[in-house]
């Protein structure tokens, strides 16, 4: 039996490497999600440290770089279908699926986020570029390889019909068939629950950030609260201050005294308006502790909208449990009815080759009769 031989040509590349080069740096605190919860964040640095984008020009790759000491802490090439995305004001993440892991990044200010944020968009498009430059390029090449396709495919034409049953390789063909059917379905079933896992993680980092402001909330209305209950103890104070002044001004003025009863006037009649200036500064800032209560209303309707949404994802994932289990017993059953299909090909190539053997018996028996 004949085959042929497809010699695939290889492309030689330089070998020196050209240097690779900075393109933006930062410093954060470098986080990565906890392998066997995928809830948790562990901390990849005690302090934070330089984290840099750059660009392979060999290679026409960028990756993001992060060294702690003498270790990488991050080392996470860039790919067109990346997401970075802000959980919180000074905190963003992005997954790697080479790498198999979530890498969250804790900034000092929300403008270093921003800024963090923005270039990773420009350097995203800068991948997806590269990209499709480099698959035009191969595209000019593969014409060129495959010149010699209709010349084998006229040579197949041409050659005369040979009967053969290549029992083996018609059952090797049909189990990769089914491998590759199956492994896609398996990648396809991983995106999904990798989907909801990202989407998971992003609701419950959210519903932490809305739980710590709810607690500061919490914390400053307490203190407000006690606030408000010393300020109407000075107020009520000042208030019959303000009651005695006046009764003391009135006894005054009843009396009609001249000379130094005229300046005590003047000084209570001044006090009594620092008293009410005081009064007025108090009044408003009761008014503005009320505020920040709405406020703090607010805040608890939206951490109720985070926990709901986080409910409905877990009924998702749920959901997508069941879709996977399902799955794998449709794998199962496929596997059985690829293995019934392989022995039932198997016991029709037996009963071939038997049949073949006898035909080429009777074709020799034939010769020899012919020949007598």
């Amino acid at each position: 039996m004949c085959k042929r031989v497809f010699i695939c040509p290889v492309r030689m590349f330089p070998s020196h490497r050209e240097r690779e080069q900075p393109i933006f740096s930062t410093r954060a605190h470098v986080f990565q999600i906890d392998p066997a919860t995928k809830r948790n964040w562990i901390p990849a640095s005690k302090h934070a440290v330089t984290v840099s984008f750059f660009y392979d020009a060999s290679r026409h790759a960028y990756r993001i770089i992060s060294v702690g000491g003498t270790k990488a802490i991050i080392n996470s090439t860039i790919t067109p279908n990346m997401t970075f995305t802000k959980t919180s004001q000074k905190f963003g993440q992005w997954a790697d699926s080479r790498a198999n892991t979530v890498y969250g990044l804790g900034f000092a200010t929300e403008q270093q986020l921003h800024q963090f944020s923005e270039r990773f968009k420009e350097v995203k498009e800068a991948a997806r570029l590269a990209r499709e430059k480099s698959q035009d390029k191969m595209e000019m090449v593969n014409p060129a390889l495959n010149i010699a396709a209709p010349q084998d495919l006229s040579d197949e034409l041409q050659s005369p019909p040979v009967m053969c049953v290549n029992g083996p390789e018609d059952k090797l063909f049909r189990s990769q068939s089914a491998d590759i059917t199956l492994s896609s379905e398996k990648e396809r079933i991983k995106k999904m629950l990798s989907e909801g896992s990202i989407c998971e993680m992003n609701l419950e980092a959210e519903l932490f950030t809305l739980q710590d402001s709810n607690a500061k909330l919490v914390a400053a209305l307490h203190e407000a609260n006690a606030n408000v209950e010393q300020w109407k103890k000075q107020l009520a104070a000042y208030q019959e201050e303000t009651d005695r002044l006046r009764d003391q001004v009135a006894d005054l003025e009843a009396h009609g005294g001249q000379g130094p009863s005229d300046m005590l006037k003047d000084e209570l009649t001044q006090s009594l308006e620092e008293l009410e200036a005081l009064l007025k500064a108090k009044d408003e800032e009761i008014r503005i502790l009320q505020a920040k209560k709405s406020d703090f209303h607010e805040m608890e309707q939206e951490r109720e909208e985070a926990i709901h949404r986080l409910q409905e994802l877990e009924m998702r994932n749920v959901e997508l449990e069941r879709r996977v289990q399902n799955a794998e017993q449709s794998l199962a059953s496929t596997l059985e009815d690829r293995d019934r299909t392989e022995n039932e090909v198997q016991r029709v190539v037996q009963i071939l080759d038997v049949k073949i053997f006898d035909l080429n018996d009777l074709r020799q028996s034939l010769v020899k009769l012919l020949e007598k």
